[in-house]
């Protein structure tokens, strides 16, 4: 983890890139373990096919997940102070995510600096799944 100093945020900046491998059927699988959500749909093709889908895809909130790791690589996740994402479109198996941030806004607010930030996960084709923002502390 990168903790970035107040003084060197600006408004612009970029988060570091965050690339991860396709999603894979043992991604999924342990996901769900890990959370407790067993929804069929990311798990069973069978289900996933009666429910009108090529295939199992990716829980939304494995995509949020790596977004929360995209804000926290970059400043500790004691610092985040609000994390909000939309949903914009599935994840499907194969997709190679791409997270990306970037400083829309240096503020004082409750007697902290903090930096609103826009975040982002695509997939390798640049199609937008998950948009969002983060509010976090400055150091």
């Amino acid at each position: 983890m990168t903790t970035t100093k107040k003084s060197s945020v600006s408004v612009g900046d970029a988060l570091p890139e965050l690339k991860l491998p396709p999603i894979d059927r043992a991604t999924l699988a342990l996901f769900a373990g890990a959370s407790g959500d067993h929804n069929p749909i990311h798990i069973d093709l069978d289900f996933a096919r009666r429910a009108g889908m090529n295939d199992v895809f990716a829980h939304g909130m494995l995509g949020m997940a790596w977004v929360g790791r995209l804000v926290t690589a970059w400043q500790p996740q004691s610092k985040l102070r609000r994390f909000d994402v939309r949903f914009g479109a599935i994840t499907h198996l194969g997709n190679a995510p791409v997270l990306n941030g970037k400083v829309l806004e240096v503020l004082e607010q409750d007697g902290e600096t903090r930096a609103r930030v826009q975040i982002e996960m695509r997939n390798h084709y640049g199609e937008s799944k998950i948009q969002g923002e983060a509010l976090v502390a400055l150091d």
